[in-house]
This record gives C-alpha cells, sequence and structure tokens, in this order.
C-alpha cells in the first residue's frame, strides 16, 4: 500500500511540474513567436483551461496520498522533510487556485470579447505565476530527494 500511495503521489507531482516546465519553456515561447494574440490567446486558453483540468485531478491524488502517508507515520514520527515539502506544496496549490480561479476567467473573458490587450496582461501575470510554481515544484523535489 505504501508503494502505491508513493507511486500515485509522484504522479500527480510528474504531472504537475512536467506540464508547467512543457507549457513555461516550450508551449508559450513558440506561440509568443509564431502566433499573433487573436490566434495565440484563444490557443493557450485553450491548453490551459484542458491543464488545469488534469492539474486538479492530480492535486487530489497529491494531497491524498500525502495525508494518508502522514497518518500512516503519525504526527511524532514525520521527519522534517515531510513538513518542509507539505508547506511548499500548500503554497503551490494556493498560486494554482488563484491562477485557475482569478487570472485564468480573466484570460478566458478576454478571449471571448477579443480584448487582446487584457488577455495579454492575463497570461502575463499566469506566466510569472507558473514560472514562480515551477521554482517551487522544483524545490519541492529537492527537499523530498535530498531530505530523505
Amino acid at each position: 500500500m505504501i508503494r502505491v500511495l508513493i507511486l500515485l503521489h509522484l504522479l500527480g507531482v510528474i504531472v504537475w511540474i512536467g506540464g508547467m516546465a512543457f507549457a513555461h519553456f516550450c508551449l508559450r515561447p513558440v506561440a509568443a513567436a509564431q502566433l499573433p494574440p487573436p490566434q495565440r490567446l484563444p490557443l493557450l486558453a485553450a491548453v490551459l483551461g484542458r491543464f488545469f483540468a488534469i492539474v486538479s485531478a492530480a492535486l487530489v491524488l497529491i494531497w491524498i496520498s500525502g495525508i494518508v502517508r502522514f497518518m500512516q507515520v503519525g504526527g511524532a514520527n514525520l521527519p522534517p522533510h515531510w513538513h518542509a515539502m507539505s508547506g511548499v506544496g500548500a503554497g503551490m496549490t494556493a498560486i494554482f487556485l488563484l491562477i485557475m480561479l482569478r487570472y485564468y476567467p480573466r484570460l478566458k473573458a478576454a478571449v471571448a470579447t477579443q480584448t487582446w490587450p487584457a488577455g495579454g496582461a492575463a497570461m502575463d501575470v499566469i506566466r510569472k505565476l507558473v514560472f514562480v510554481n515551477l521554482i517551487l515544484g522544483v524545490v519541492t523535489v529537492a527537499i523530498a530527494v535530498l531530505g530523505a
């Protein structure tokens, strides 16, 4: 059971961090270089919608598997790096929710009304927050590996 929980946890992390890395370093720069805003912003809004759905499922896996592992080990016996991972993970989750609930709706609304400057502004904030979350994700993996 422990190995299954760890597998589910890692699969969720891989989907989330890998997706952010792909979107930030591959998809968005190419879309920005090759597509004007009337084509780029609808594409990015559609891709983000699918990505957010997958990340939401990944977050359920990450949090449930992590909480079950916490309960299995017990509060007094938890390694310190587990607390650090969960703290950074909570911050990442908050940033994800901020993107998904505040800035992504702004991007979708701008795309729907073809207000490209507003869409570009929303996408810029999303890009910056995704980069912060990507850094935090790498830090969390480093804590997991080096803290053990």
